[in-house]
Formats: structure tokens, C-alpha cells, sequence
């Protein structure tokens, strides 16, 4: 098959994905900032998730001085967490978020065996996606989703 039909059929899947990243996202409770994620692995969605406090918890992300709570899950954690409690792993798949990650869920996604990163808006620390890209995993970042 024509390598260069394979790359725009491949970005045509990760600009879907990411729109569906960021339709998730806008499940968010939390006002400073709506993350998206998606798991994907052998064209199926295996996961999603979008940051917010653990279940059972009060939805409200931000304390009254707009501070985010330190117990609030980041979009890939829960994603990945939710994995975890599932009957499939993320070996070998890719990861769609609407934020590229933070250095904390870096090591999430390494450990999970997450082989590929696409995003679309940079996170102001680039540790997490140096620690990715170090680590063997291929990071992506896509400017337009359409």
C-alpha cells in the first residue's frame, strides 16, 4: 500500500480521535481547564476519560480561590485507571489527549506499555512529553483537528 495514502488515512483517524478527545473533555466539571483522553488500541476504543475528581467525590475541581484541588485525576490517569479495572491493557496502544501530559502521568503512560502519544495543545511544562519521547514513545502533537 502507498506509504503516503497510510500517513493520511493514519492523520484523518487521529484528528477523529482527537475530536472525540475533545467532546469528552466538555464532561469536565473542573472551569480553569477541560482535558479529553482517549485509549485506542487495534482501532477500537478501549478507555476514555477527562480530568475531575474521583468517583464519589464532590465535582467541583477548583477551591474558592480557583486553585485546583490536589486530588483531581487528570484526564490519561483516569483513562488509564479505567483500564486497569477493565478486562483489556494498553499495551502497544495509542493515547489521544486534548493536553499534551504532565510529567506525572508520563510515567502512567510508560508504565501502562502506551506505545504512541497524539495531542493537540501543548502543556506549559514539556517534562512529561521529554520523558515520554526519552522513553521510546512516539509524541505527536497535531495543530488542527477540523
Amino acid at each position: 500500500m502507498d506509504s503516503e495514502y497510510s500517513k493520511n488515512k493514519q492523520l484523518r483517524y487521529d484528528r477523529a480521535y482527537l475530536k472525540m478527545a475533545s467532546e469528552w473533555a466538555k464532561l469536565s466539571h473542573c472551569k480553569r481547564k477541560q482535558v479529553g483522553a482517549l485509549i485506542v488500541k487495534d482501532r477500537m476504543i478501549i478507555s476514555d476519560g477527562y480530568n475531575g475528581t474521583p468517583t464519589g467525590f464532590d465535582n467541583c475541581c477548583e477551591d474558592e480561590n480557583g486553585n485546583t484541588h490536589w486530588y483531581v485525576l487528570h484526564a490519561e490517569a483516569n483513562a488509564i485507571l479505567k483500564v486497569a479495572k477493565s478486562t483489556h491493557n494498553a499495551d502497544g496502544a495509542t493515547l489521544y489527549i486534548t493536553l499534551s501530559p504532565c510529567k506525572e502521568c508520563s510515567k502512567l503512560i510508560v508504565q501502562a506499555g502506551i506505545k504512541r502519544v497524539v495531542f493537540y495543545n501543548e502543556y506549559k511544562d514539556q517534562s512529561g512529553v521529554n520523558f515520554l519521547t526519552e522513553s521510546g514513545i512516539l509524541v505527536e502533537q497535531i495543530d488542527e483537528i477540523g
